[in-house]
C-alpha cells in the first residue's frame, strides 16, 4: 500500500504535513477548494434560474429531466475517473473532467432549445461526476487519514461564498442581462480552478502507480451507461398522459437497481453493516435534500411570487447551514462516534425536509420554509464529511478510485432517481395547479428522508 505522504520532485524523506495548509498540501488544498466552489456555484446557481429557463425556452415539461440528466451523467463519469484513477492516479481524469464540464457549460450556454439546453447539462454531469472522484482520490493519495475530516471539511465551507453570492448574484444576471451569462460566467471559474489545481497535478504524477484491486472494465462503464439511460427514462416517463406513464417509470428503476449492482460493494443494496450501509446512506440523503432543493425556489416564485433571486436566497440558507454543520462536527470529540452522528443528521433532515412539506400544504410563513431548510442544511452538514471519512477509513490504494465512485455513485443515482420521481409525481397531480404538484413532490421527499433513518442505523465505525 501506497503512503499517503506527497512525492514530489524532490528526493529525500518528506516530513508528514500537520495542517492541510502546510508548504506541501497548501496549492492542493488552493485547488481543490476552487473546484468544489465552481460546482457549488454552478449547482446554486442553475437551480435559483431553472424556472427562467424552462419558461424562455418552453420547456415546463422538461423541468425536473435538466436537473436529473445531470445527475445520471455524472455516474458515468464517476466510473470513468474511478476506473482511470485506479489506473493512472487521479491527475489525468481531473484535467479531463474539466474540460468536459467546461464544454457543458458552452453548450448550455449558447442553447437556444430546451433539448440543445439538456445535452449541455448532461455534459456538465459527465465532468462534474468524474471531477469529484478525482478529488476523493486526491485526497486518499495526498492527504494523511488524520486530515481527511479537515479537508472534507474545508469542502462543505467551500459552499459558504457561491451560497451568499450565487442564487442572487444568477438571479439579477439572468433578469437584467440574460441567463446565458450565468453558464458563460463559470467558464471563467473553471480556467481559474484549472490554474490553482496545476501544482497538485505535477506532484500527483511524480507518484507511482498501483495496480488496481478493483476493475470490471468496460463493463462497469457499461452499466453506468444502462444505469444513466434508465434514471432518464423515469424522468421522460412523467411526460407521457396516461395509464403507461408510472408503469414504464417502475421498469426504469428496476433497470436502475439492478444497473446500480455492480457498481456498489457487495451487500450495498442490502444495507448490509458497514462499508454498504455507508454508501447507501449517502444516497438516501441526497435524494430526500437534492429533490428537495430543486422545488423549492418553483415553489417560492409560482405560489409566493418572490422573483428568482429572492427565491433562489432559501438555497443561501441551507448552504451556509451545511458548511456551518460540517464546521461544527469536525470540533467534536472523538467519543462521539461516526454512527451517532450520522444518526442525528439523518433526524434533523427528516424533521428540516417535513416542514417544507408543511409550509407548501398550509402555505405557512417564509421565516417556517427558511427555519426547516436551516435545519435539513445542518443535518447535511454534519453527516456528509462523516460519510466521506468512513469509506477512505476502508478503502487502501487499490481501491480509493473504487470506493470513491462508489460513494459518488449513491449520491447522485439517488438524487436523479428522487429528481426524477418527484417530476413524475409532480406532474401526475396537476403541476402548478393550486400547488398540489408541490405538495406531492416534497411528501415523496419527506417520505425518503424519514426512511434515512434506519438505514443510519447499520453505519458501523
Amino acid at each position: 500500500m501506497t503512503s499517503n505522504i506527497p512525492v514530489g520532485a524532490t528526493t529525500g524523506p518528506i516530513p508528514i504535513p500537520t495542517s492541510i495548509f502546510s508548504a506541501h498540501l497548501l496549492w492542493t488544498t488552493i485547488g481543490a477548494f476552487a473546484l468544489i466552489f465552481l460546482g457549488a456555484f454552478e449547482t446554486l446557481a442553475v437551480t435559483t434560474i431553472m424556472p427562467t429557463i424552462s419558461r424562455d425556452l418552453d420547456g415546463q415539461a422538461l423541468y425536473s429531466v435538466a436537473f436529473s440528466s445531470t445527475l445520471a451523467a455524472s455516474v458515468i463519469g464517476m466510473v470513468l475517473a474511478g476506473q482511470w484513477s485506479d489506473r493512472t492516479g487521479p491527475a489525468k481524469p481531473l484535467i479531463a473532467a474539466m474540460a468536459v464540464f467546461t464544454l457543458g457549460l458552452l453548450a448550455a450556454g449558447f442553447a437556444g432549445t430546451m433539448g440543445i439546453f439538456i445535452a449541455g447539462r448532461f455534459l456538465q454531469g459527465l465532468g462534474s461526476g468524474g471531477l469529484i472522484v478525482a478529488l476523493y482520490v486526491v485526497v486518499a493519495r495526498l492527504y494523511p487519514a488524520a486530515l481527511h475530516p479537515k479537508i472534507f471539511g474545508l469542502f462543505a465551507s467551500a459552499w459558504v461564498l457561491p451560497s451568499l453570492i450565487g442564487p442572487p448574484l444568477a438571479g439579477v444576471v439572468a433578469e437584467q442581462i440574460s441567463w446565458h451569462w450565468v453558464f458563460f460566467g463559470v467558464v471563467f471559474l473553471v480556467l481559474a480552478a484549472a490554474f490553482a489545481i496545476l501544482p497538485a497535478i505535477r506532484i500527483l504524477v511524480s507518484q507511482p502507480v498501483v495496480p488496481a484491486e478493483k476493475s470490471s472494465g468496460s463493463r462497469a462503464v457499461v452499466w453506468a451507461i444502462i444505469a444513466a439511460l434508465a434514471v432518464m427514462g423515469i424522468s421522460l416517463g412523467g411526460e407521457r398522459e396516461g395509464a403507461l406513464a408510472w408503469p414504464l417509470a417502475g421498469g426504469a428503476f428496476v433497470v436502475v437497481i439492478i444497473a446500480l449492482r455492480p457498481l456498489l460493494p457487495t451487500g450495498s443494496l442490502s444495507f448490509r453493516r458497514g462499508l454498504p450501509a455507508t454508501i447507501v446512506l449517502r444516497g438516501f440523503f441526497a435524494a430526500a435534500f437534492f429533490s428537495t432543493e430543486v422545488y423549492l425556489p418553483y415553489l417560492l416564485n409560482e405560489r409566493y411570487g418572490l422573483p428568482a433571486w429572492a427565491a433562489g436566497l432559501i438555497l443561501t440558507v441551507g448552504a451556509v447551514s451545511w458548511a456551518v454543520g460540517s464546521a461544527l462536527q469536525g470540533r467534536l470529540p472523538e467519543s462521539v462516534s461516526h454512527g451517532r452522528v450520522v444518526v442525528a443528521g439523518a433526524l434533523l433532515l427528516s424533521v428540516g425536509i417535513a416542514t417544507q412539506l408543511i409550509t407548501a400544504y398550509f402555505m405557512l410563513s417564509l421565516w417556517v420554509a427558511a427555519i426547516g431548510w436551516l435545519v435539513a442544511g445542518a443535518g447535511m452538514g454534519i453527516t456528509f464529511p462523516r460519510l466521506s471519512t468512513l469509506v477512505l477509513s476502508h478503502s487502501s490504494a487499490r481501491d480509493q478510485g473504487f470506493n470513491s465512485a462508489a460513494l459518488s455513485i449513491s449520491d447522485a443515482a439517488g438524487g436523479a432517481i428522487a429528481i426524477a420521481f418527484s417530476g413524475l409525481v409532480f406532474a401526475a397531480v396537476g403541476g402548478l395547479a393550486d400547488g398540489v404538484g408541490f405538495v406531492a413532490a416534497l411528501g415523496l421527499a419527506t417520505v425518503v428522508a424519514i426512511a434515512s433513518v434506519p438505514v443510519a442505523l447499520r453505519v458501523r465505525t
